[in-house]
């Protein structure tokens, strides 16, 4: 096309030159690719045709399928702000690799705003009639193309690299960090790895995602995101504050015990950032690549209590707990018990939440405590419950007794969920029968509903009756390792005279009062038998420590 309006007039240029990362990577026979070479090539076609060169516009390391490059969108608003009224460029595929786009611009954008473009390797030059024009539809098309078959060439590298078990991401996983020997492979981050073990430790022994959160928070903890420097989006006002999210995904990132996952998204094509989370069967997992942060019992025992909400409420007060608070429950109905500072009569409570809720209707009966006092007492039966655990003790022969223990109740376990599991199948084969009957009209609608609900509902009783099994077996392997630590924690408790919570919650799984005022200690992994006491009323003062505890009396 000849643009009579572009001739006998001053030329004010841009030069526009783009390498993309790809190309940064490739070794040419000649430099020409180069942001050097290619602004030489222009600097001198301009001088020579005695053009006013304006300005350099530069995107280094941007694809050409994608057009938001900034040093373009610079060039765009020149143009239309009449700045320049010529582009050159080195070659076509400099301007762009999307054909469509591409020859937007070269023939509706540029001409309607009376810009001359000109490619100097493929001789192109819009303000002229020559047979060379004519082929840049064709030219545009191929290097389109060649972006498609370079993006098929890198993803076909990158998923054999991803099934060799190689890490290919831009960052690994917090707790990770590259093999600087190898760059494909992982290794703990002395940094951050102990953080990760604490987070699945406290999930493992009921510590609630929120109360996780709250921990770390507090302990001034960097987040994933805060430790990798990542830009927090306009809606959140802080980086430094771990969420239940936050937590959740780390609990559920199976990298943690060793496996490579990967490919768990994709790009919409290679035109395009947007990327969509594929189906976790497209998944690429290769096991055992790399040293893991926890083993697979405690990362299976923890995504079964997620998946089956078995979680510990955090009680949502700014105040200090107390140590007991939080593993105390109501032997009656279950519900835990509330540690309350009545401020009137300055002392500690506890008491049946739901009997506290609504006493009228009498839907639990008060189980009032002095907190202190019930402290104290349980305290007491622990210590000599403990030491007369470890007067006798051999953990050899203790771990000999567990495992035939766990023996037994696995073997009874595994014969429940093989009836469950033939259970199972017999109302599925007959929801099958139900739905042919339905079918071949032998049944109505409703009656089919009626029965189709009655057996979902049965289907739902086996699959958590099997869910509780599977806990209670991942716990079996867990006791059986966990002996001697599990001692020298006892041994910890003992040692000290004032214990923090984390150590209680760590060694007791729960502590219940009934209506009798008789007190329940179930240990946590079996090993010492559960301890049952009468606590004695010996409050002749409410409270003899004050509001703040027997730890703050001198204060």
């Amino acid at each position: 096309m000849y643009n009579g309006y572009l001739t006998n007039i001053d030329y004010n240029v841009g030069i526009y030159i783009r390498l993309s990362q790809e190309d940064k990577d490739k070794k040419y026979e000649s430099a020409s690719e180069s942001v050097i070479n290619q602004r030489q090539i222009l600097k001198d076609y301009v001088k020579i045709n005695n053009y006013n060169l304006i300005d350099e516009y530069i995107d280094d390391g941007y694809s050409g399928t994608d057009f938001e490059r900034p040093a373009f969108k610079r060039m765009i608003d020149d143009i239309q702000n009449k700045k320049i009224n010529l582009v050159i460029v080195k070659d076509l595929s400099r301007l762009g690799r999307d054909h469509v786009k591409t020859g937007y611009y070269i023939e509706t954008f540029f001409p309607e705003n009376k810009v001359r473009f000109i490619s100097l390797m493929e001789n192109y030059d819009s303000i002229k009639n020559q047979a060379s024009n004519d082929s840049s539809t064709f030219i545009i098309a191929c290097n389109d193309y060649y972006s498609k078959q370079n993006s098929l060439k890198i993803r076909n590298v990158l998923d054999k690299k991803r099934k060799n078990g190689k890490f290919i991401g831009s960052a690994p996983c917090f707790g990770y960090m590259r093999d600087p020997n190898d760059k494909g492979h992982l290794i703990p981050n002395p940094e951050t790895s102990k953080i990760v073990k604490m987070i699945f430790e406290w999930r493992r022994n009921d510590i609630g995602v929120s109360e996780i959160a709250t921990r770390l928070t507090s302990m001034n903890v960097k987040t994933p995101a805060g430790y990798k420097n990542i830009k927090y989006s306009s809606r959140l006002k802080e980086n430094k504050i771990w969420t239940i999210h936050s937590v959740v995904k780390i609990l559920s990132n199976r990298m943690y015990v060793g496996d490579m996952v990967q490919h768990t998204q994709t790009k919409v094509n290679y035109k395009s950032k947007k990327k969509i989370t594929l189906d976790k069967n497209l998944w690429m997992i290769v096991e055992n690549t790399h040293e893991p942060l926890v083993d697979r019992d405690t990362f299976e025992l923890v995504n079964y209590k997620k998946k089956n909400h078995n979680r510990t409420v955090d009680i949502k007060t700014n105040r200090e707990k107390r140590l007991l608070e939080g593993i105390i429950f109501c032997k009656e109905c279950g519900n835990r018990l509330g540690v309350l500072y009545r401020k009137n009569h300055n002392y500690w409570s506890i008491n049946c939440n739901k009997y506290a809720r609504d006493p009228i209707r009498k839907k639990c009966s008060s189980h009032f405590f002095p907190y202190e006092y019930f402290e104290k007492q349980v305290l007491n039966q622990i210590y000599i419950h403990l030491k007369d655990f470890f007067k006798d003790l051999n953990i050899e022969e203790l771990n000999d007794e567990l495992i035939k223990r766990t023996n037994m109740e696995n073997t009874v376990d595994n014969q429940e969920m093989q009836k469950l599991e033939i259970e199972k199948k017999k109302i599925f084969k007959n929801i099958e029968t139900l739905y042919n009957d339905r079918i071949e009209g032998n049944l109505s609608i409703d009656s089919y509903k009626m029965l189709s609900n009655n057996y979902e509902d049965k289907i739902k009783q086996i699959n958590d009756k099997i869910n509780e099994i599977n806990i209670k077996l991942i716990n079996n392997r867990l006791n059986v390792s966990n002996i001697p630590n599990y001692t020298n924690q006892i041994n910890q408790l003992l040692n000290i005279k004032n214990p923090n919570r984390d150590l209680i919650f760590t060694l007791i799984e729960k502590i219940e009062a009934d209506k009798n005022r008789n007190i329940y200690i179930t240990f946590r992994n079996k090993i010492i038998d559960d301890l049952v006491f009468q606590y004695k009323d010996e409050n002749k003062i409410r409270n003899p420590y004050g509001r703040y505890g027997k730890n703050n009396i001198a204060n």
